[in-house]
């Protein structure tokens, strides 16, 4: 296990958002979404999956699914500090991590289903 100061954590993904493809990265700059760091999920969220070891996701609407007069409001994906750090033995098997939850994350944000998700 790894452990990083919020800061060093909330540096990581900021990189790992810049090393999203180019046009994710613009769509995501200009629309309503925010990326969002806790430690650990709160009771309700382990209650609706059933355990506490989820390391990201995504609450809102995804954008294939929005109407051009509808009120959203804004899109959150978080990220779990503490159980992304709990999986990982250096610190680059934890930057590894987080990109691929952010990527994870910002794909279900794009509409894609899992099998698309390998393509973000």
């Amino acid at each position: 296990m790894i452990s990083l100061s919020k800061e060093e954590f909330e540096q990581l993904v900021e990189q790992a958002l810049l090393q999203l493809p180019e046009q994710f990265r613009e769509k995501i700059a200009q629309e309503n979404i925010v990326v969002l760091i806790e430690e650990y999920p709160d009771k309700r969220m382990r209650a609706s999956i059933g355990h506490g070891d989820i390391l990201g996701v995504f609450h809102g609407v995804a954008r294939t699914e929005k109407s051009i007069d509808g009120f959203y409001y804004p899109d959150r994906i978080i990220l779990y500090q503490k159980n992304i750090e709990r999986i990982c033995s250096t610190r680059k098997e934890l930057e590894q991590q987080i990109i691929a939850t952010v990527k994870h994350e910002v794909g279900h944000y794009f509409g894609l289903d899992e099998d698309e998700l390998s393509d973000v």
